[in-house]
Order: C-alpha cells, then sequence, then structure tokens
C-alpha cells in the first residue's frame, strides 16, 4: 500500500460512521460481488457492543482496525477484539492455551478477529467496494500482525472466513486451520418436495414423518420477519435462548438487550421461526437473512415434543430458503444429525498468528494432523448424504 494510507484502531465500532461502514463489500445488502453478510453489518456489531454482550467487561475488547486514505475514506477494516477467554469463538483453542501456559507461557489475552458468538463464515478482512481488493487485503492482514507484535501477545485468530481472506493471511504468514460444518444447498427447487424428490426413497419416507411427528398435538409454525418483531416476541424468544444456554453452557452470551436493538436496527434482516401450541409460542429458532443466504443461529423451547428441534431449525430454513430463492442455509457450528436432514458437510477455514517460535511450531504440527483428520472425515461423510446415488 501507498505511504498515504493510516491504519488506526478504534475500540467501538460506534466510533465509526455508519456510512463509512456500508461502503465496505459485504456489509450492506446492495448489490455487488461480495454477497450480503448481516453479521458484518454495522447494525449486528454495533449491537453486541450497545447492549453490553461484546465490551471490555464479557472479555470482548474492541481493537477494530480502520485503513484510511489520506483523504480519510475508510479502505478496509477488521473487526477485532482483545479476548482474556476462549468463549463464544466455536473454533476452540483450549489446548493450546494450556500448553503454553504450562510450559511457562501467557496465551490470554489474544487478539480475535471473528463475529462475536458467531459460527457463520463470511468476511473478514473488509475492502471498500470499488477500491484494490488483494492490496487493502494484504494490509490488514499485516495491520494484525503488527498489533500483535505492539500489544505484546501470544497470537491473532482470524475465524470463520472466506477464501479470499484466508489466500491473503496464508501469504502473510498465517498458520491455516480447518473444521466441518453442515449446509443445505438449493439446487433450484421450486417447493420443499422438489427437494425430498432427490432423496433416496427410505430417507425421504423417514423425513416426512419425522414433520408429522414434530407437529402433532396441535404445533403449529409461524414465520415472523420485520414489522412482526414485535417486544412480547422477543419476550417469548428470549425465555427459550435462556433456556437452552443455561442448560448447555451454563450461561446464555446474549442478553435481552440485544435482541430488542436488532429488532429496531435489522428486523428485515431477521427471520423467527416460532413453533405455537394451545395459543402460545413454546419455541423458536432465530435465523438471519443475507442476499443469498440463511443463516441459522439459536433456537430453544419450554415444551418438548419429538422432532421439534428438526422441524424448527432445519425443515423450515430450508422451505424458507426455497420460498425466498435463497442458493443456501448454513445451520451453525458441528451437528452430524443435520447430514440426514439434507444438509451436506462443507469445509470452514480460520487462520493463526503465533509469534512464538516455539508455539508456532507446536501448533503447526498439530494443524497439519488435524487437516488431513478433517479432510477424511469430509470424504467419510460425503458417502453418506442422503440423496439418491447417481
Amino acid at each position: 500500500m501507498s505511504d498515504e494510507v493510516t491504519l488506526t484502531v478504534s475500540p467501538s465500532l460506534a466510533d465509526v460512521p455508519q456510512a463509512d461502514w456500508v461502503a465496505l463489500a459485504g456489509a450492506c445488502r446492495e448489490t455487488g460481488e461480495t454477497p450480503y453478510n448481516p453479521f458484518v453489518s454495522h447494525a449486528f456489531l454495533t449491537s453486541l457492543e450497545d447492549s453490553g454482550c461484546a465490551v471490555r467487561e464479557s472479555g470482548w475488547l474492541g481493537q477494530h482496525l480502520l485503513l484510511r486514505s489520506s483523504d480519510g475514506a475508510l479502505l478496509g477494516a477488521v473487526p477485532c477484539y482483545l479476548k482474556s477467554h476462549s468463549q463464544g469463538e466455536y473454533v476452540f483453542d483450549h489446548g493450546w492455551a494450556d500448553a503454553f501456559e504450562r510450559a511457562g507461557g501467557r496465551y490470554y489475552p489474544k487478539l480475535q478477529v471473528s463475529i462475536p458468538f458467531t459460527p457463520a463464515a463470511g468476511p473478514r478482512l473488509l475492502v471498500r467496494k470499488g477500491a484494490p481488493q488483494e492490496t487493502v487485503r494484504e494490509a490488514l492482514a499485516e495491520g494484525i500482525k503488527t498489533l500483535t507484535e505492539r500489544l505484546g501477545i501470544s497470537s491473532a485468530h482470524v475465524t470463520f472466513s472466506t477464501s479470499d481472506d484466508i489466500a491473503a493471511l496464508e501469504r502473510a504468514g498465517f498458520l491455516l486451520r480447518t473444521d466441518q460444518q453442515f449446509h443445505f444447498f438449493n439446487r433450484d427447487y421450486h417447493s420443499y418436495d422438489d427437494f425430498l424428490d432427490t432423496l433416496a426413497s427410505r430417507k425421504r419416507k423417514a423425513l416426512k414423518k419425522e414433520r408429522r411427528t414434530a407437529l402433532e398435538n396441535g404445533v403449529e409454525i409461524d414465520w415472523l420477519t420485520g414489522r412482526d418483531l414485535t417486544e412480547a416476541v422477543w419476550d417469548d424468544f428470549f425465555e427459550f435462548y435462556t433456556d437452552t444456554g443455561n442448560r448447555k453452557w451454563g450461561r446464555p452470551y446474549l442478553n435481552r438487550r440485544f435482541f430488542s436493538l436488532i429488532g429496531e436496527r435489522m428486523a428485515d434482516d431477521i427471520l423467527l421461526v416460532m413453533a405455537r401450541r394451545d395459543g402460545r409460542f413454546i419455541a423458536g429458532a432465530i435465523n438471519f437473512i443475507g442476499s443469498d443466504t440463511l443463516f441459522g443461529r439459536n433456537w430453544g423451547c419450554i415444551e418438548h415434543h419429538p422432532f421439534l428441534h428438526f422441524e424448527v431449525c432445519y425443515h423450515q430454513a430450508i422451505e424458507f430458503a426455497i420460498a425466498r430463492g435463497l442458493r443456501r442455509v448454513e445451520a451453525g457450528a458441528q451437528g452430524e444429525h443435520k447430514l440426514a436432514r439434507g444438509y451436506e458437510p462443507i469445509t470452514t477455514r480460520s487462520a493463526h498468528f503465533i509469534p512464538h517460535p516455539g508455539l508456532r511450531r507446536a501448533v503447526a504440527q498439530y494443524l497439519e494432523m488435524e487437516r488431513q483428520d478433517v479432510a477424511e472425515i469430509h470424504r467419510v461423510l460425503q458417502a453418506h448424504t442422503p440423496f439418491r446415488k447417481g
């Protein structure tokens, strides 16, 4: 990059004008080469900060990198956080931290380039539309390294990133890590039945039976978006979300104010799939709507019915994606049970910068073996999709 650009660090995206941020590729719904990703939008990221979910007190201190031209225009940005722990990331490095600290090192704090509490792939090295893409990405990658070294911290981690970002990060010396998720691909289906017709007969019958069972006992499904997202609806959903959070990981990461804020700022980008019985909501799942992808996130319930989780989270997401003409459903982290429901294995990627020679060498050796394991698991899973052979 030219000497006329400057790279600065901001502790909060509230300091960045929304008009500057939406000029970044992928950060707004305007038509462009990069699909809109709601999680890198100004509305989503500032809601995490303004609600107190991703702030210093919760272990997410903003260190957002901003690359500006000589006239002050925002050329690129990286959502960064100085982390005092490894919770809410979904790319697990607890073993690295434990080994480094047992050897006398200090793993925390570390730099995390990610969307807090969100295991969804998307751009992390954000580049203004019309700017030289590769050049800006390279400058941002070097900026992450410089910030890591100036802070004197153990490492920087760029998680759930895109192939373009990963290529720039690998050229800058970051280590590559892979993992597995399950996504549904809409192959120009006109209806859910069109999708079912692509499955093997036994699998098709099983899913039809599963869906019938889920809606027994008078259960009905509503799709809520936009103006449907009232505070009363958020109250119900938050009860479901906290029940699941308390049972699964001890405390939910997101608070009630966060849901009010995204309801105010990005309601048209949100789909709540809500299950209703006897005149009240009993379960729900929140999804975010991109330009070509439906991103499934959190689920919860106050009544337990067989297969209701699968209906609300997976089958309804497929139906909505087909109805909206979306190309893909990303159903969140992990979950091989998604395979039988038409979701296919895909490989996710992250990149890691580790200055300490000993830690870098140990992690590099581990990642080489892990990538081989992920590739082998992918081959096995791909052979067991429910689709008709040939």
